[in-house]
């Protein structure tokens, strides 16, 4: 590698410049070698028009898309080419110097070039020297050049730090809130900026260089718009501002341990991320200070309840005056208020939430119907209104008609805010979880009091904000707040009706978890973008895996599965990915839920608009699914039946077998051809994967719902380890183990499952015969995939242990004699898989009378 990487640099050295930049090279050459400028004809004069005409040239052949193509020139030469001009302009000179500090700029941006050390030793003294010595018209291209020289080279920089970034530096005096040219302080702030940069393995700024750093751009940040300053420079500032907090944070060396530091940077934060949005004016304080969290109640919801009836009891019998009926949120209203073809959206999505959110459908939401209204009802926005934005898919929604000022104006805006949302996202990543959940409700919304607003969240965003992109930032803020957010929300219950004189907090929780599910569904009906879809339906699987549903009222999660059923025929094939992870958090949350069980057995079509089934045709057209047909049978078995047979097939088991086993259907066009391979007749690799990971994760929480699928499930995990794709036979296997371990957990005796409720011994034995004739034998011997070896090791592990001594004795000898070879593996996952496996065999009766 050595020895071919110096072959590299040989060849590299040996080539020549491109064309054009050689041309110039020899004639700054020329020029530098000419002599005495008096002594030329026409003097100094000749020689600064002919060094205007070259600098010139020299940038209009630039022009045009940069990159690293095949023409682009060497780093090494750019650099060269800079230098040699720089020393060619005087700095007295002044019109040179803001011309060449323009090639600079220029030049540096046009093409992808790292500034290497030694040209940085003569272009940043340069640069220190003219900001010192030239007038201040000139600082503006001074400081453009400054920053495109320094980007990604900080490191290299450090001698020149005093004279930048000192007490008294150039860079801290132009970005103080006593400079009033604001594209001079947007320049200034640039440098800054940059500066900041640093690559894994570079010495970022010292510590008392970052504490400058941040207290100039959080001064930006919190510094007001003048009057006689332009909108677009005014943004371009804050966008500056907002990438040089980003960069310290994300050098992962700046840590916002105090209180102060964090809380003026979320204040500013929520400040920006708003800049701009119409309908939207919101007034922050300097600091944001958090809330005091209590500690997680550790009572369970039985004791908690008879000591809230206790205190109800000691307030008094009073009657609570009936309240009025609450006003709807100021989001309805300005629903309402606005125009028929505004609000027009599209019929087919209206269509679809206002059947997604009636109650009609199930047993679950006619029992939960007055505890959801409580929560969901006063709130609720009319079906006429559910359209109520047409969110388009592109950046601009913003006609000719408008004025180009005014489309480039809310163009920078929406840059700020995300900008500002980018930035929020580096800060959550970068403080722990505790500090970051005591300013919980000053960016996740909550239900309005009676003829309160709604209070500006993130949700707001992602609900009004004409950009999808900007909405996908802030859906992707929301997301990193709720991932790992499960002990803080542990503490919400509103299960129990409380009957005090305050609020308790795990109430407000409660109240906000459920203004969240409002909230994202609201967006998930409204939005039209992929992308932005994607990053809605992530929020919600984060959502559903971190609340405690079972210390809340239910019915959340019936909407949810209503609501997501539609997506899981969508186009694009990442919103189908991300519907079959949504489902299997909802499978997964708290299992098993009664909520769930119910949902798990209502019909296909429950909850779609138009009464469509959420399986593809294929797998239905003749009422029994295909996959269910191709179920081979060994020969002379007979049928053998499962007790507790579901009166209403399990559509989710129905759907995700499908997708795992048929062939796809062309109503799909997928965006994404790269998962799919061209030959492949099936579902792409990540939705067979996804589906393969729900079926599992149904298996392990409602063992008793799929449990009626047990011969076939366990085809499928054998067509699975059949096939070529590694990830598919992993996951087959990985099937196959959480099967064998729901039966056994089944026949524990301390199970309260009745005798014909158990799937029967006999079946479990046909099964795992099947098994054993099947392919995990060979994933058990493919010592090229030893990740598969260990899965196959766990799922021969879990054979019932009765059904173990009814396997014909050639079998029980096979699964013994793989397993002693692989616990001689040279791998230590197989070899402590197949150890554990061994292990678990020894206390079977069976093997113990064969011992003894």
């Amino acid at each position: 590698m050595a020895a071919e990487a110096a072959t590299l640099r040989e060849g590299a050295a040996g080539l020549e410049p491109a064309p054009f930049l050689k041309r110039y090279l020899v004639r700054l050459s020329a020029l530098r070698l000419g002599g005495d400028a008096s002594q030329v004809p026409g003097g100094d004069s000749g020689r600064r028009t002919e060094l205007h005409l070259l600098f010139d040239q020299l940038i209009s052949e630039t022009c045009g898309p940069g990159g690293a193509g095949p023409g682009a020139p060497r780093p090494e030469d750019v650099c060269e080419l800079l230098v040699q001009a720089c020393k060619l302009v005087p700095l007295n000179q002044e019109h040179l110097v803001n011309k060449v500090c323009q090639l600079i700029h220029h030049l540096l941006n046009r093409f992808p070039v790292i500034v290497d050390e030694e040209s940085l030793k003569y272009l940043l003294p340069y640069f220190i020297s003219a900001l010192k010595q030239c007038s201040t018209w000139t600082h503006v291209e001074i400081l453009q050049a400054l920053a495109a020289s320094v980007y990604n080279t900080g490191s290299k920089c450090q001698k020149y730090l005093p004279d930048l970034l000192g007490e008294n530096g150039l860079l801290v005096q132009l970005s103080s809130p006593a400079q009033t040219d604001t594209e001079l302080k947007r320049a200034a702030v640039l440098s800054m900026a940059n500066l900041c940069l640093s690559t894994p393995g570079q010495s970022g700024l010292e510590e008392p260089y970052r504490e400058l750093c941040f207290q100039a751009f959080l001064s930006v940040l919190q510094s007001s718009k003048g009057s006689g300053v332009d909108d677009i420079t005014f943004c371009m500032l804050l966008q500056n501002a907002l990438k040089g907090i980003q960069l310290l944070l994300n050098g992962g060396k700046m840590k916002l341990t105090q209180t102060d530091h964090l809380g003026s940077l979320l204040a500013v934060l929520k400040k920006c991320m708003f800049h701009g949005l119409p309908g939207l004016n919101i007034e922050m304080p300097a600091v944001l200070y958090p809330a005091l969290l209590p500690q997680y109640d550790s009572r369970s919801p039985d004791k908690q309840e008879k000591s809230d009836l206790r205190n109800a009891k000691m307030t008094g019998s009073r009657k609570k005056k009936p309240k009025g009926k609450q006003k709807k949120g100021k989001l309805e209203e300005e629903l309402k208020g606005q125009p028929e073809s505004d609000r027009g959206g599209k019929p087919e999505k209206q269509k679809l939430c206002g059947d997604a959110l009636q109650d009609s459908d199930s047993d679950v939401w006619n029992q939960a119907s007055s505890d959801i209204h409580s929560s969901f009802g006063n709130d609720h926005v009319p079906l006429s209104a559910l359209g109520w934005k047409r969110i388009s898919s592109s950046d601009s929604e913003y006609s000719d008609a408008e004025g180009g000022i005014q489309s480039k104006t809310r163009s920078f805006q929406a840059k700020v805010r995300q900008g500002a949302l980018t930035c929020f996202l580096s800060t959550v990543k970068s403080i722990e979880k505790k500090v970051l959940y005591g300013y919980w409700s000053a960016f996740v919304p909550d239900v309005p009091g009676i003829g309160s607003p709604q209070s500006a969240s993130l949700m707001t965003i992602a609900l009004k904000d004409p950009s999808p992109k900007t909405r996908a930032c802030a859906l992707q803020v929301l997301s990193a707040i709720l991932e790992g957010s499960k002990q803080f929300l542990s503490i919400a219950e509103d299960a129990v009706d409380h009957r005090r004189a305050f609020t308790p907090f795990s109430v407000s929780i409660a109240s906000s978890i459920r203004e969240l599910h409002r909230c994202l569904l609201l967006a998930l009906v409204a939005e039209s973008s992929s992308q932005t879809l994607t990053q809605i339906i992530k929020c919600l699987a984060n959502l559903v895996s971190n609340a405690p549903y079972s210390r809340l009222k239910p019915g959340l999660l019936t909407r949810v599965w209503h609501q997501i059923k539609p997506y899981l025929r969508h186009k694009d094939v990442n919103v189908r990915v991300l519907s079959l992870t949504l489902l299997g958090a909802i499978v997964s949350a708290q299992a098993p839920l009664p909520e769930v069980r119910r949902l798990l057995q209502l019909p296909s079509s429950s909850g779609l608009s138009d009464g469509r089934s959420a399986i593809p045709h294929s797998a239905t057209c003749s009422g029994v699914p295909e996959w269910r047909k191709e179920a081979p049978a060994a020969p002379g078995d007979e049928p053998l039946a499962v007790g507790n047979e579901p009166a209403e097939p399990c559509w989710l088991l129905n759907l995700c077998i499908s997708l795992v086993v048929l062939p796809k259907e062309d109503s799909y066009s997928d965006s994404d051809t790269g998962c799919l391979p061209a030959t492949s007749i099936y579902e792409p690799s990540p939705v067979r994967l996804e589906s393969l990971q729900v079926l599992a994760l149904l298996v392990k929480g409602y063992f008793s719902v799929s449990q009626s699928y047990l011969l076939e499930l366990g085809e499928v995990a054998c067509k699975c380890m059949e096939e070529t794709d590694p990830s598919i036979q992993l996951h087959g296997a990985k099937l196959l183990d959480e099967l064998g371990v729901g039966i056994i957990q089944q026949h524990k005796s301390d199970e309260a499952v009745t005798a014909d409720q158990r799937v029967p011994v006999d079946l479990v034995v046909t099964f795992w015969t099947r098994m054993l004739n099947g392919p995990l034998l060979g994933a058990l011997q493919n010592a090229q995939h030893p990740t598969l070896q260990t899965s196959s090791c766990n799922a021969l592990s879990s054979i019932l242990p009765e059904a173990f001594s009814g396997l014909p004795g050639d079998k029980q000898i096979l699964c013994i004699t793989i397993l002693l070879g692989l616990n001689h593996s040279e791998n230590p996952l197989v070899k402590a898989a197949a150890a554990r496996a061994l292990g678990v065999y020894v206390v079977f009766p069976s093997l113990q009378q064969v011992i003894a």
